[in-house]
Protein backbone atom coordinates (compact mmCIF):
# COMPACT_ATOMS: atom_id res chain seq x y z
CA UNK A 1 0.00 0.00 0.00
CA UNK A 2 1.87 3.67 -0.82
CA UNK A 3 1.52 5.98 1.44
CA UNK A 4 1.60 9.16 0.09
CA UNK A 5 0.67 13.35 0.66
CA UNK A 6 -2.01 14.10 -1.73
CA UNK A 7 -4.33 15.80 -3.66
CA UNK A 8 -5.51 14.17 -6.76
CA UNK A 9 -6.85 17.80 -8.18
CA UNK A 10 -3.33 19.28 -8.08
CA UNK A 11 -2.47 15.99 -10.07
CA UNK A 12 -4.50 17.38 -13.31
CA UNK A 13 -3.12 20.86 -13.21
CA UNK A 14 0.07 19.74 -13.64
CA UNK A 15 -0.21 18.90 -17.20
CA UNK A 16 3.36 19.10 -19.10
CA UNK A 17 2.88 21.94 -21.40
CA UNK A 18 5.35 20.80 -23.34
CA UNK A 19 3.91 17.74 -24.32
CA UNK A 20 0.39 19.95 -26.10
CA UNK A 21 -0.55 21.05 -28.96
CA UNK A 22 -2.27 24.14 -29.71
CA UNK A 23 -5.87 23.67 -32.34
CA UNK A 24 -6.67 26.41 -34.59
CA UNK A 25 -9.15 28.59 -32.74
CA UNK A 26 -13.06 27.10 -34.53
CA UNK A 27 -16.13 26.27 -33.10
CA UNK A 28 -15.78 22.36 -33.90
CA UNK A 29 -12.09 22.71 -32.94
CA UNK A 30 -12.53 24.04 -29.19
CA UNK A 31 -14.65 20.75 -28.70
CA UNK A 32 -11.94 18.54 -30.44
CA UNK A 33 -9.28 20.90 -27.91
CA UNK A 34 -11.39 20.03 -24.84
CA UNK A 35 -11.55 16.49 -25.50
CA UNK A 36 -7.76 16.23 -26.24
CA UNK A 37 -7.03 17.95 -23.03
CA UNK A 38 -9.30 15.84 -20.93
CA UNK A 39 -7.63 12.60 -22.16
CA UNK A 40 -3.62 14.20 -22.06
CA UNK A 41 -4.68 15.73 -18.57
CA UNK A 42 -6.30 12.51 -17.23
CA UNK A 43 -3.18 10.62 -19.15
CA UNK A 44 -0.95 12.93 -17.34
CA UNK A 45 -2.70 12.58 -13.54
CA UNK A 46 -2.21 8.90 -14.05
CA UNK A 47 1.48 9.39 -14.85
CA UNK A 48 2.32 11.41 -12.33
CA UNK A 49 0.62 9.34 -9.89
CA UNK A 50 2.64 6.87 -11.09
CA UNK A 51 5.56 8.79 -10.29
CA UNK A 52 4.77 9.87 -6.94
CA UNK A 53 4.04 6.35 -5.79
CA UNK A 54 7.61 5.49 -6.22
CA UNK A 55 9.15 8.05 -4.16
CA UNK A 56 9.70 7.27 -0.44
CA UNK A 57 10.75 8.86 2.47
CA UNK A 58 13.65 7.27 4.09
CA UNK A 59 15.92 6.70 0.73
CA UNK A 60 16.81 8.58 -2.44
CA UNK A 61 14.97 7.02 -5.46
CA UNK A 62 16.77 8.08 -8.79
CA UNK A 63 15.14 9.74 -11.47
CA UNK A 64 16.15 6.45 -13.77
CA UNK A 65 14.37 4.56 -11.27
CA UNK A 66 11.25 5.88 -11.74
CA UNK A 67 11.11 6.06 -15.40
CA UNK A 68 12.17 1.97 -15.76
CA UNK A 69 9.27 1.71 -13.23
CA UNK A 70 6.68 3.41 -15.26
CA UNK A 71 7.75 1.69 -18.52
CA UNK A 72 6.73 -1.64 -17.03
CA UNK A 73 3.91 -0.17 -15.98
CA UNK A 74 2.99 0.41 -19.09
CA UNK A 75 3.74 4.04 -19.88
CA UNK A 76 5.29 4.95 -23.07
CA UNK A 77 7.38 7.92 -22.20
CA UNK A 78 10.58 9.35 -21.92
CA UNK A 79 13.34 10.12 -19.26
CA UNK A 80 13.14 13.62 -19.83
CA UNK A 81 9.09 13.51 -19.44
CA UNK A 82 9.47 11.63 -15.90
CA UNK A 83 11.99 14.21 -15.42
CA UNK A 84 9.75 17.36 -16.16
CA UNK A 85 7.11 15.51 -13.83
CA UNK A 86 9.21 15.31 -11.05
CA UNK A 87 10.32 19.01 -11.54
CA UNK A 88 6.58 20.41 -11.40
CA UNK A 89 5.42 18.14 -8.55
CA UNK A 90 8.08 19.11 -6.46
CA UNK A 91 6.41 22.61 -6.52
CA UNK A 92 3.32 21.47 -5.52
CA UNK A 93 3.59 18.14 -3.16
CA UNK A 94 6.18 18.28 -0.29
CA UNK A 95 9.49 16.21 -2.77
CA UNK A 96 12.92 17.11 -2.59
CA UNK A 97 15.65 16.20 -4.80
CA UNK A 98 19.60 16.00 -3.84
CA UNK A 99 22.51 17.22 -5.47
CA UNK A 100 24.05 14.05 -6.58
CA UNK A 101 24.68 12.37 -9.75
CA UNK A 102 22.75 10.19 -10.90
CA UNK A 103 19.76 12.66 -9.20
CA UNK A 104 17.52 11.11 -6.53
CA UNK A 105 14.39 12.45 -5.48
CA UNK A 106 12.49 11.19 -2.06
CA UNK A 107 9.54 12.75 0.23
CA UNK A 108 10.39 14.89 2.72
CA UNK A 109 10.91 14.23 6.07
CA UNK A 110 7.80 16.64 7.59
CA UNK A 111 5.63 15.55 4.18
CA UNK A 112 2.00 14.99 6.09
CA UNK A 113 0.93 11.48 5.03
CA UNK A 114 -2.56 10.57 3.28
CA UNK A 115 -3.67 7.02 1.74
CA UNK A 116 -3.36 6.96 -2.13
CA UNK A 117 -5.45 4.01 -3.65
CA UNK A 118 -2.71 2.90 -5.77
CA UNK A 119 0.29 0.27 -5.45
CA UNK A 120 3.70 -0.21 -7.35
CA UNK A 121 4.30 -3.42 -8.68
CA UNK A 122 6.40 -4.47 -6.10
CA UNK A 123 3.68 -3.63 -3.66
CA UNK A 124 0.78 -4.88 -5.85
CA UNK A 125 2.95 -8.77 -6.14
CA UNK A 126 3.73 -8.58 -2.24
CA UNK A 127 -0.22 -8.44 -2.14
CA UNK A 128 -1.29 -11.24 -4.85
CA UNK A 129 1.43 -13.12 -2.79
CA UNK A 130 -0.75 -12.50 0.57
CA UNK A 131 -3.85 -13.16 -1.05
CA UNK A 132 -2.45 -16.63 -2.42
CA UNK A 133 -1.14 -17.76 0.95
CA UNK A 134 -1.57 -16.19 3.73
CA UNK A 135 -5.69 -15.36 3.57
CA UNK A 136 -6.68 -18.54 5.81
CA UNK A 137 -4.79 -17.12 8.55
CA UNK A 138 -6.25 -13.39 8.42
CA UNK A 139 -9.66 -12.45 10.38
CA UNK A 140 -12.07 -11.21 8.41
CA UNK A 141 -12.36 -7.69 10.07
CA UNK A 142 -8.71 -7.51 8.31
CA UNK A 143 -9.61 -9.54 5.06
CA UNK A 144 -12.72 -7.23 4.87
CA UNK A 145 -10.63 -3.79 4.63
CA UNK A 146 -7.68 -6.22 2.16
CA UNK A 147 -9.93 -7.38 -0.16
CA UNK A 148 -9.56 -3.76 -2.07
CA UNK A 149 -6.50 -3.78 -2.23
CA UNK A 150 -6.06 -7.76 -3.77
CA UNK A 151 -8.34 -6.37 -6.13
CA UNK A 152 -5.94 -3.28 -6.64
CA UNK A 153 -3.41 -5.87 -6.45
CA UNK A 154 -4.69 -8.33 -9.50
CA UNK A 155 -5.80 -5.05 -12.10
CA UNK A 156 -2.59 -3.78 -11.17
CA UNK A 157 -0.55 -6.73 -12.38
CA UNK A 158 -2.95 -7.80 -15.23
CA UNK A 159 -1.71 -4.21 -16.74
CA UNK A 160 1.60 -4.52 -15.83
CA UNK A 161 4.54 -5.87 -19.08
CA UNK A 162 5.82 -7.94 -16.72
CA UNK A 163 3.42 -9.51 -14.78
CA UNK A 164 5.06 -12.91 -15.79
CA UNK A 165 8.44 -12.00 -14.73
CA UNK A 166 7.27 -12.66 -11.14
CA UNK A 167 4.09 -13.86 -10.28
CA UNK A 168 4.27 -17.01 -13.07
CA UNK A 169 8.00 -17.83 -11.48
CA UNK A 170 7.80 -18.11 -8.15
CA UNK A 171 5.46 -21.04 -5.87
CA UNK A 172 5.41 -21.79 -2.30
CA UNK A 173 5.59 -25.86 -1.92
CA UNK A 174 5.01 -27.66 1.31
CA UNK A 175 8.57 -29.75 2.15
CA UNK A 176 5.57 -33.03 3.06
CA UNK A 177 2.96 -34.68 1.06
CA UNK A 178 0.48 -32.21 -0.25
CA UNK A 179 -2.66 -32.91 0.96
CA UNK A 180 -6.16 -31.07 0.51
CA UNK A 181 -7.09 -29.08 3.00
CA UNK A 182 -10.39 -30.74 5.09
CA UNK A 183 -13.70 -28.24 4.63
CA UNK A 184 -14.15 -25.70 7.63
CA UNK A 185 -17.51 -24.26 8.70
CA UNK A 186 -17.47 -20.73 7.35
CA UNK A 187 -19.37 -19.42 9.82
CA UNK A 188 -17.82 -21.26 12.90
CA UNK A 189 -13.91 -19.89 11.14
CA UNK A 190 -15.67 -16.19 11.39
CA UNK A 191 -16.33 -15.76 14.44
CA UNK A 192 -13.43 -17.36 15.87
CA UNK A 193 -11.40 -15.35 14.43
CA UNK A 194 -13.56 -12.71 15.21
CA UNK A 195 -13.66 -13.81 19.09
CA UNK A 196 -9.81 -14.34 19.27
CA UNK A 197 -9.33 -10.67 17.13
CA UNK A 198 -11.48 -8.92 20.34
CA UNK A 199 -10.27 -11.64 23.08
CA UNK A 200 -14.12 -12.87 23.69
CA UNK A 201 -15.00 -16.24 24.68
CA UNK A 202 -16.90 -18.56 22.31
CA UNK A 203 -19.61 -21.62 23.21
CA UNK A 204 -18.84 -24.47 20.74
CA UNK A 205 -19.92 -27.49 19.72
CA UNK A 206 -17.07 -29.74 18.79
CA UNK A 207 -16.28 -33.09 17.51
CA UNK A 208 -13.41 -34.71 18.71
CA UNK A 209 -11.08 -36.86 16.44
CA UNK A 210 -12.18 -39.95 18.54
CA UNK A 211 -15.53 -39.31 19.30
CA UNK A 212 -18.75 -39.75 16.70
CA UNK A 213 -21.15 -36.83 18.54
CA UNK A 214 -20.05 -33.35 19.04
CA UNK A 215 -19.58 -32.14 22.52
CA UNK A 216 -20.28 -28.38 23.62
CA UNK A 217 -17.55 -26.25 25.42
CA UNK A 218 -16.97 -22.69 26.67
CA UNK A 219 -13.55 -21.54 25.05
CA UNK A 220 -10.76 -18.94 25.96
CA UNK A 221 -9.68 -18.53 22.45
CA UNK A 222 -5.93 -17.69 22.84
CA UNK A 223 -3.87 -18.19 19.01
CA UNK A 224 -4.59 -19.48 15.64
CA UNK A 225 -1.78 -21.69 14.61
CA UNK A 226 -1.69 -23.47 10.91
CA UNK A 227 0.49 -26.76 10.25
CA UNK A 228 0.32 -27.84 7.00
CA UNK A 229 -3.24 -27.88 5.56
CA UNK A 230 -4.45 -27.99 9.19
CA UNK A 231 -5.15 -24.73 11.49
CA UNK A 232 -5.66 -24.93 14.58
CA UNK A 233 -7.47 -22.54 17.67
CA UNK A 234 -4.94 -22.79 20.90
CA UNK A 235 -7.31 -22.32 23.96
CA UNK A 236 -8.38 -23.52 27.11
CA UNK A 237 -12.00 -25.06 28.35
CA UNK A 238 -13.72 -22.68 31.37
CA UNK A 239 -14.76 -25.90 32.60
CA UNK A 240 -10.98 -27.18 33.47
CA UNK A 241 -9.50 -26.03 36.67
CA UNK A 242 -6.02 -26.01 35.56
CA UNK A 243 -6.53 -24.15 32.63
CA UNK A 244 -4.65 -26.64 30.28
CA UNK A 245 -3.58 -24.87 26.98
CA UNK A 246 -5.29 -27.13 24.79
CA UNK A 247 -5.25 -27.31 20.78
CA UNK A 248 -8.87 -27.61 18.64
CA UNK A 249 -8.93 -27.99 14.62
CA UNK A 250 -10.99 -25.37 12.83
CA UNK A 251 -12.92 -28.27 11.00
CA UNK A 252 -14.27 -30.00 13.97
CA UNK A 253 -15.98 -27.29 15.05
CA UNK A 254 -19.75 -27.75 14.26
CA UNK A 255 -20.63 -24.30 15.64
CA UNK A 256 -18.97 -21.10 17.71
CA UNK A 257 -21.58 -18.86 19.10
CA UNK A 258 -19.83 -15.90 20.17
CA UNK A 259 -19.88 -14.92 23.64
CA UNK A 260 -20.05 -11.27 25.46
CA UNK A 261 -17.78 -12.14 27.84
CA UNK A 262 -14.02 -11.36 28.04
CA UNK A 263 -11.74 -14.03 26.77
CA UNK A 264 -8.60 -15.08 30.02
CA UNK A 265 -5.34 -15.85 28.52
CA UNK A 266 -3.00 -17.95 31.16
CA UNK A 267 -1.00 -15.43 33.08
CA UNK A 268 2.72 -15.40 31.62
CA UNK A 269 1.72 -16.74 28.18
CA UNK A 270 3.90 -16.54 25.01
CA UNK A 271 2.84 -17.94 21.76
CA UNK A 272 6.54 -18.18 20.64
CA UNK A 273 7.57 -19.79 23.98
CA UNK A 274 4.49 -22.61 23.93
CA UNK A 275 5.69 -23.42 20.09
CA UNK A 276 9.42 -23.85 21.09
CA UNK A 277 8.54 -25.85 24.14
CA UNK A 278 6.94 -28.40 21.58
CA UNK A 279 3.51 -26.99 22.13
CA UNK A 280 2.26 -28.27 18.43
CA UNK A 281 4.39 -31.19 18.62
CA UNK A 282 1.59 -33.82 20.19
CA UNK A 283 3.24 -36.16 22.52
CA UNK A 284 4.01 -39.83 22.32
CA UNK A 285 3.48 -42.11 24.79
CA UNK A 286 7.19 -43.69 25.22
CA UNK A 287 8.15 -40.40 25.67
CA UNK A 288 6.14 -40.01 29.44
CA UNK A 289 8.74 -42.16 30.89
CA UNK A 290 11.25 -39.25 30.30
CA UNK A 291 12.17 -36.46 32.30
CA UNK A 292 9.83 -33.16 31.54
CA UNK A 293 7.95 -35.44 28.90
CA UNK A 294 11.32 -35.39 26.63
CA UNK A 295 11.37 -31.46 26.50
CA UNK A 296 14.65 -30.02 25.47
CA UNK A 297 16.33 -33.56 25.27
CA UNK A 298 19.40 -33.91 23.93
CA UNK A 299 19.98 -37.25 20.89
CA UNK A 300 22.19 -38.30 18.62
CA UNK A 301 21.30 -39.70 15.53
CA UNK A 302 23.42 -41.79 12.88
CA UNK A 303 22.65 -41.59 9.17
CA UNK A 304 24.04 -42.74 6.11
CA UNK A 305 26.14 -39.93 4.24
CA UNK A 306 23.66 -39.40 1.79
CA UNK A 307 20.42 -39.62 4.34
CA UNK A 308 22.03 -36.83 6.28
CA UNK A 309 23.67 -34.73 3.71
CA UNK A 310 20.60 -32.11 4.14
CA UNK A 311 20.64 -31.68 8.16
CA UNK A 312 24.59 -29.93 7.54
CA UNK A 313 22.27 -27.36 5.79
CA UNK A 314 19.51 -27.04 7.61
CA UNK A 315 20.12 -27.22 11.47
CA UNK A 316 17.74 -29.20 14.00
CA UNK A 317 18.89 -26.56 16.23
CA UNK A 318 21.59 -23.83 17.11
CA UNK A 319 23.18 -26.16 19.36
CA UNK A 320 23.82 -29.18 16.43
CA UNK A 321 27.20 -31.08 16.29
CA UNK A 322 27.94 -32.84 12.60
CA UNK A 323 30.36 -35.26 13.42
CA UNK A 324 31.71 -37.33 9.90
CA UNK A 325 32.57 -41.25 11.15
CA UNK A 326 35.24 -43.09 9.40
CA UNK A 327 32.84 -45.58 8.04
CA UNK A 328 31.56 -42.51 6.22
CA UNK A 329 28.52 -41.98 8.26
CA UNK A 330 27.04 -38.58 9.63
CA UNK A 331 26.51 -38.54 13.75
CA UNK A 332 23.89 -35.56 14.51
CA UNK A 333 23.74 -34.17 18.33
CA UNK A 334 21.51 -31.78 18.81
CA UNK A 335 18.72 -30.51 21.83
CA UNK A 336 14.92 -31.03 20.63
CA UNK A 337 11.55 -31.55 22.11
CA UNK A 338 10.77 -35.72 21.41
CA UNK A 339 7.42 -35.32 19.93
CA UNK A 340 5.30 -37.93 17.32
CA UNK A 341 6.58 -35.08 14.87
CA UNK A 342 9.70 -35.91 15.43
CA UNK A 343 9.32 -39.91 15.32
CA UNK A 344 7.20 -39.29 11.77
CA UNK A 345 9.84 -37.42 10.60
CA UNK A 346 12.63 -40.19 11.58
CA UNK A 347 10.31 -42.67 9.75
CA UNK A 348 10.73 -41.08 6.81
CA UNK A 349 14.28 -41.42 6.67
CA UNK A 350 13.82 -45.38 6.63
CA UNK A 351 16.77 -47.33 6.52
CA UNK A 352 18.97 -44.08 5.93
CA UNK A 353 18.76 -43.62 9.89
CA UNK A 354 21.24 -46.50 11.39
CA UNK A 355 20.69 -45.56 14.84
CA UNK A 356 18.83 -42.70 17.54
CA UNK A 357 19.68 -42.14 21.07
CA UNK A 358 18.15 -42.33 23.42
CA UNK A 359 16.92 -45.58 23.10
CA UNK A 360 13.62 -44.85 23.61
CA UNK A 361 13.49 -42.90 20.48
CA UNK A 362 14.95 -44.94 18.20
CA UNK A 363 12.02 -47.46 19.81
CA UNK A 364 9.69 -45.13 18.88
CA UNK A 365 10.82 -44.99 15.00
CA UNK A 366 11.23 -48.83 14.74
CA UNK A 367 7.69 -49.84 16.38
CA UNK A 368 5.09 -48.66 14.00
CA UNK A 369 2.33 -50.91 16.03
CA UNK A 370 2.51 -47.90 18.78
CA UNK A 371 0.01 -45.14 18.92
CA UNK A 372 0.57 -41.82 19.00
CA UNK A 373 -1.45 -39.33 20.80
Amino acid sequence: MTVLPTDANLLQTQADSGEQTAAPATADSHIVADTSDSRHGAATTARQWQVLSQLQRNRWVGTTHVFEQLMMAGFDISLRTVQRDLNALAKRFPIEKNNANPQGWRWKEDAPLQSLPHMNLSQAVAFNMVEANLTQLLPPVILDELFPWFDLARRQLKNSKVTHSWIDRVRIEPATQPLIAPHIHLDSKDNIYHALFYQLQINARYTRSNKSQASEYTLNPIAIIQRGVIIYLVATRTDDPEAIIRTFALHRFASVEILDSAAKTPEGFQLDTYLDAGGMGFSHPLFGELPSHGKNTTIELQFTKQAGKSLTESKLNDDQIVTLNDDDTLTIQATVNLTSQLVWWLRGFGSGLLNAKPELLYQAVLDKSINDE
